[in-house]
């Protein structure tokens, strides 16, 4: 049985700055279950251009409001009860609106635990690099 708080996570090695914010990472490859869940935060007023080319992502907001942009254009507003789930590894903007955003995130497969997004000036969306 694995038990994890979040007091027992923040300030550990699996409390990451994923690039914007935090990912308390709950679940690692080493726990053995096959998916990382997380406790992620996105500040206010930020935006984050990103892919998962190697995982599947679901997040579901519990806290805060923000969007989610394709790159097609379509827009989509994010706020408590919300999900969005990149099913085909869409790149897409996430912005952390006036509040800012908390997401409860699962991710297929698993992170090893160090991964983290390295943002530069580039075109391009980051994705995660150990």
């Amino acid at each position: 049985m694995i038990v994890r708080t979040l007091n027992e996570i923040v300030g550990s090695e699996r409390d990451v700055c994923w690039g914007y914010g935090q990912s308390r990472r709950f679940l690692l490859e080493k726990d053995g279950m096959g998916f990382t869940l997380t406790d992620t935060t996105v500040p206010a007023g930020t935006e984050c251009f990103i892919q998962y080319p190697h995982h599947l992502e679901a997040c579901y907001c519990i806290e805060g409001e923000g969007e989610l942009e394709l790159v097609n254009g379509e827009i989509y507003p994010i706020k408590v009860g919300t999900l969005y789930a990149p099913d085909r590894h869409d790149i897409h903007y996430v912005r952390g609106g006036k509040k800012g955003l908390r997401l409860v995130c699962v991710l297929l497969p698993a992170l090893k635990g160090d991964e983290r997004h390295h943002f530069d000036d580039s075109a391009e969306p980051s994705t995660y690099k150990g």
